[in-house]
């Protein structure tokens, strides 16, 4: 399994910006599907963004779309959330996460489909 560390986290205004980053070890970085999740206080672990290993590929949560972008350098073993816009409804610890794929086309969109999780970064966005 990779082993993911997030970084970027922290509080905004409503209105702002936030950039996540999810650094990852290991040399085949580009063969892991990636995601990020979002858990608020007292709810599910929720989807917000996922992208294919070849960064070809990439899928929104309805919430989030047209707001949020996810991106990958595979050279540098990063995933990038670009969050703007924010919303207060948008705190939550924002996990990455990652599943190696035999194809660099494939993403997924559930949360039971990744085996590999960062320990979470914080973001708090005031009203």
């Amino acid at each position: 399994q990779v082993q993911l560390v997030e970084s970027g986290g922290g509080l905004v205004q409503a209105g702002g910006s936030l950039r996540l980053s999810c650094a990852a070890s290991g040399r085949t970085f580009s063969r892991y599907a990636m995601g990020w999740f979002r858990q608020a206080p007292g709810k599910e672990r929720e989807f917000v963004a996922t992208i294919s290993g070849s960064g070809d590929f990439t899928s929104y949560a309805d919430s989030v779309k047209g707001r949020f972008t996810i991106s990958r350098d595979n050279a540098k073993n990063t995933l990038y959330l670009q969050m703007n816009s924010l919303k207060p409804e948008d705190t939550a610890i924002y996990y990455c996460a990652a599943r190696m794929t035999t194809y660099s086309s494939i993403w997924y969109t559930k949360r039971g489909s990744f085996d590999s999780w960062g320990q979470g970064t914080q973001v708090t966005v005031s009203s």
